[in-house]
């Protein structure tokens, strides 16, 4: 059973940065496709960055390409999102999620809210 425990949430101005994290336990971390999503009031979740286990392709939902940075350090078993150029339409729950069987999202964390004020 993998855990996964996102860190680095809070409050920016527009135009800010901050820096998410997720450690993840339990399994082997360097083998599991990975994935930031966000959540914001009213809405679904939508996947926000992902990143593969095999030379770390990387992929962005269009609304943050440019501006977010999803990275791994699998000697640390930690997942990042770099978040740059913050807008106040980026105010979520961020959520990290590891891609199992089948390509399902299977294990998610508990989020952390990031909250951008203009």
């Amino acid at each position: 059973q993998v855990q996964l425990v996102e860190s680095g949430g809070g409050l920016a101005q527009a135009g800010g940065s901050l820096r998410l994290s997720c450690v993840a336990s339990g399994g082997t971390f360097s083998r599991y496709n990975m994935g930031w999503f966000r959540q914001a009031p009213g809405k679904e979740r939508e996947i926000v960055a992902g990143i593969s286990w095999i030379s770390s392709i990387t992929n962005y939902a269009d609304s943050v390409k440019g501006r977010f940075t999803i990275s791994r350090d699998n000697a640390k078993n930690t997942l990042y999102l770099q978040m740059n150029s913050l807008k106040p339409e980026d105010t979520a729950v961020y959520y990290c999620a590891k891609k199992g069987e089948l390509s399902l999202w299977d294990s998610w964390g508990q989020g952390t809210q990031v909250t951008v004020s203009s």
